[in-house]
C-alpha cells in the first residue's frame, strides 16, 4: 500500500501552509472514512417530522455509543450585520409545537442581541455520529413565560440556580474572583431558600420548526436527505422532499 501523498506535492513541491489537511484519512490514506450503518427511504419516514424526529432521538438515547444525544448546535444571526454566531446547547424539551432550550437571555448574551435585533429565526444542528445521522431545524424562536421556565429551573441543581443569577453571560470578567464573589452574594441573597425564583434574563425559548432535514449517511458522500417544509396546502401540512447529497 502506497503511504498518503504529502499536501505540500499540491502546491508544487512548495512547503504547504495549512496547519490541519485532511485530518480524518482512514487506512493510511488521506481519504475520509465512508458512512456504511444505514439507508434512508421516505417510506420510513411519518408525515409529522417531531414525531420522527422523536423516533430518532429515541433511537440515539438508547445507543450507548451516543453520550447526550439532546447535544445541539443553536445558530442564531445578528441583523442588519448578518454575522452568524453558534453554540452548544442542550435540547431540554420537545413538544407538539417545537423544540425548547434554556440558557441565559441577558443583554451581554449574544443570541439575545441576535433576538432582540429583530431576527427571530433560528437553527438547530443534531450530529449523532455513532449512528450516522443528523438532524437540522430552521425556524422562528419565541420565548417561553416565566411560569413555564420556572418548572424547568426548578429540577435543576441549586448550584446551576445560583450560577444562572450569579453570571451576566459573555460580560467580559477582571478575574474568576470577580464570578466567586457574584456567586457568594447571590448565595447569600437566598439563603436558607429552597424556591429560588427564575430570573427575568434567563428561561427558555421554543424553536418553532418551519423545515427541517433528516440526513443519513451513505457511502461516497451519497447521503441520504430528506427535508420537510411546512406548507398548510399539503394534507398533514408539512411537505416532504428528498434532496441531493
Amino acid at each position: 500500500m502506497s503511504s498518503a501523498p504529502d499536501p505540500a506535492d499540491s502546491v508544487g513541491g512548495r512547503k504547504s501552509a495549512k496547519a490541519i489537511f485532511a485530518p480524518s484519512g482512514a487506512d493510511g490514506t488521506l481519504q475520509a472514512a465512508q458512512y456504511t450503518k444505514g439507508s434512508l427511504e421516505r417510506s420510513q419516514l411519518v408525515s409529522d417530522p417531531l414525531e420522527q424526529f422523536h423516533t430518532w432521538f429515541s433511537h440515539a438515547a438508547e445507543d450507548p455509543s451516543t453520550p447526550h444525544p439532546e447535544t445541539v448546535t443553536l445558530s442564531t444571526a445578528s441583523l442588519p450585520s448578518g454575522r452568524v454566531s453558534a453554540r452548544m446547547v442542550y435540547l431540554k424539551e420537545l413538544d407538539a409545537t417545537g423544540f425548547v432550550i434554556y440558557s441565559n437571555w441577558g443583554a451581554h448574551s449574544g443570541k439575545s442581541r441576535d433576538f432582540s435585533s429583530g431576527n427571530g429565526w433560528a437553527a438547530l444542528t443534531f450530529w449523532w455520529e455513532a449512528l450516522e445521522r443528523q438532524v437540522r431545524v430552521e425556524g422562528r424562536m419565541e420565548r417561553l413565560s416565566d411560569a413555564e421556565s420556572q418548572v424547568y429551573y426548578d429540577v435543576r441543581a441549586r448550584g446551576s440556580r445560583i450560577g444562572a443569577w450569579a453570571s451576566e453571560q459573555s460580560k467580559v470578567l477582571k478575574d474568576r474572583e470577580e464570578l466567586e464573589q457574584r456567586v457568594k452574594d447571590v448565595e447569600r441573597r437566598f439563603e436558607g431558600q429552597d424556591k429560588i425564583p427564575v430570573p427575568s434574563f434567563w428561561g427558555g425559548m421554543r424553536v418553532v420548526p418551519e423545515a427541517m432535514e433528516f440526513w443519513q449517511g451513505r457511502e461516497s458522500r451519497l447521503h441520504d436527505r430528506f427535508r420537510y417544509t411546512k406548507d398548510e396546502a399539503v394534507e398533514g401540512g408539512w411537505r416532504i422532499e428528498r434532496l441531493s447529497p
